[in-house]
């Protein structure tokens, strides 16, 4: 049940944040956006490896 908590989160962080991006790319520009997203990948593996240990410890 957690699992569908978070992947709902995930999905409405995302239809929130692609539309911001979209809107703010020329304030920010790409080469800004480029930058934050190799921080991405990192968050969603430990974010993943974390909840792997909560389900197998409960």
């Amino acid at each position: 049940m957690d699992i569908f908590v978070i992947l709902i989160g995930l999905f409405v962080a995302l239809a929130i944040l692609i539309p911001l991006l979209e809107k703010y790319q020329s304030k920010i520009g790409l080469n800004s956006a480029t930058k934050y997203s190799k921080y991405i990948w990192p968050l969603v593996m430990m974010s993943l490896v974390i909840q792997l240990i909560y389900v197998l410890m409960y």
